[in-house]
């Protein structure tokens, strides 16, 4: 059973976030040959205070 971890920062709408699981979901299903209902997809949003680009936090870098 594949098993994909997605890490994004927060901000991303529910809509944007489900499709990127049927996107993921699809794609690993169709390179691996395994059935869509083995897939599973977990996304973990992290607060961009615990995001770090060049050493600042996202939040303070206004992305």
């Amino acid at each position: 059973m594949p098993l994909i971890n997605i890490q994004i920062m927060e901000g991303r709408s529910p809509d944007k976030i489900e499709a990127v699981m049927k996107n993921v979901t699809d794609t690993v299903s169709e390179s691996l040959d395994a059935p869509k209902e083995n897939v599973r997809v977990i996304v973990t949003e992290v607060p961009k205070t615990h995001w770090s680009i060049g050493g600042t936090s996202a939040n303070k870098l206004g992305k």
